[in-house]
């Protein structure tokens, strides 16, 4: 073994014991490291809310708590938001000014809203195609009210065939787009399940 690789081992066996030491401090706990880590960083990261999704599930904590954590525990100030944590509140317009003031008072930016359960937008039949595409509607009016610049979506085919699903993922991809444009809210696509982890087909 030459002295760069046993180098190389040596420092990374390092990076793994901080990782797990990090790992084993409870999430409320971790804020100086965390901050210590982004202010040290050239670029700025956001926080995903999934990461939070064991404490969310448990009703330990809730979307409306999500922003202070992210600023006052983590000393992150970018948001990503998952709808299944606010998922009757798209349309809620009080709800959604007070998430907003929020963030306003924390000076936290809203990035973007993962987007689940809302059907599938590769789906091999028209209908609930075309039903799972005005299901997103409400969330790109949500995101555009909150500050967000883009949605991530899925795009799980229901057949069993690539080509017939990539069709029908080009469809539901494109006329949900369209209806996104005028509000500039961009459409991410994430590979999440079935053809779409194919990053060839995808």
């Amino acid at each position: 073994m030459n002295k760069d690789r046993r180098s190389f081992i040596k420092e990374s066996g390092k990076g793994i014991i901080g990782l797990s030491a990090i790992s084993a401090i409870p999430f409320l706990s971790a804020n100086r490291a965390m901050a210590k880590v982004e202010s040290d960083l050239f670029f700025k990261i956001s926080l995903a809310e999934w990461s939070l999704n064991k404490n969310l599930f448990g009703k330990k904590i809730t979307n409306m708590d999500f922003p202070g954590i992210a600023k006052n525990e983590f000393g992150i100030h970018a948001l990503e938001y998952v709808n299944q944590f606010f998922m009757d509140k798209a349309n809620d317009e009080k709800y959604l000014k007070e998430l907003k003031s929020r963030t306003s008072d924390l000076n936290v930016k809203n990035v973007l809203i993962m987007i689940d359960n809302e059907g599938h937008l590769a789906d091999e039949s028209d209908k609930k195609r075309s039903q799972s595409i005005e299901n997103h509607y409400k969330w790109v009016e949500a995101a555009k009210f909150l500050g967000c610049h883009s949605i991530r979506v899925n795009a799980y085919a229901t057949s069993d065939d690539p080509e017939k699903g990539k069709a029908a993922a080009v469809d539901g991809l494109s006329r949900l787009t369209d209806f996104a444009k005028p509000y500039g809210i961009n459409i991410i696509v994430e590979n999440h399940g079935g053809f779409s982890s194919n990053g060839k087909w995808l």
